[in-house]
């Protein structure tokens, strides 16, 4: 099933996509940079159209002790609005950590400055898809 995830952002907003055998996490590019909501939700659904996504996972950004604040209801009211306006199931998932993932691996790649921008998000989207992928192969038929 081909899947995409997001990572929304106040700023940006990065977006990756699997291949069909759930095997290969990939950044989109560009990011999102829109910081309207509606107009988030809108490039999503183009987005989640033109890879033929089956499911959205949404990046869900819980406070490292579990609870939720602002921003994971923000999350919420933009998965609500994706859920309508794609006509996809969105898929909550918990996003502790990812950026930093996403950091590291860019350290390590040697991209720094403005391509580490031009890319972050999109980065870690594909940290949340790979972690949700990691977790539907031992959990089959979970959801």
């Amino acid at each position: 099933m081909k899947i995409l995830a997001v990572d929304y952002g106040d700023s940006r907003t990065g977006l990756a996509v699997c291949d069909p055998s759930e095997l290969l996490a990939t950044p989109l590019k560009p990011q999102i940079e829109e910081k309207s909501m509606a107009k988030v939700a809108a490039k999503v659904c183009e987005a989640a159209k033109e890879n033929r996504a089956q499911l959205i996972v949404l990046g869900l950004p819980r406070n490292m002790d579990g609870t939720e604040g602002a921003r994971a209801q923000k999350s919420r009211k933009l998965g609500a609005m994706l859920e309508e306006m794609s006509g996809l199931h969105v898929r909550m998932w918990d996003e502790r950590q990812t950026t930093i993932t996403a950091a590291g691996i860019l350290s390590e790649n040697g991209t720094f400055g403005k391509k580490r921008k031009a890319i972050l998000d999109a980065v870690s989207a594909s940290v949340i898809l790979e972690n949700y992928l990691a977790w539907r192969k031992n959990h089959p038929g979970e959801e």
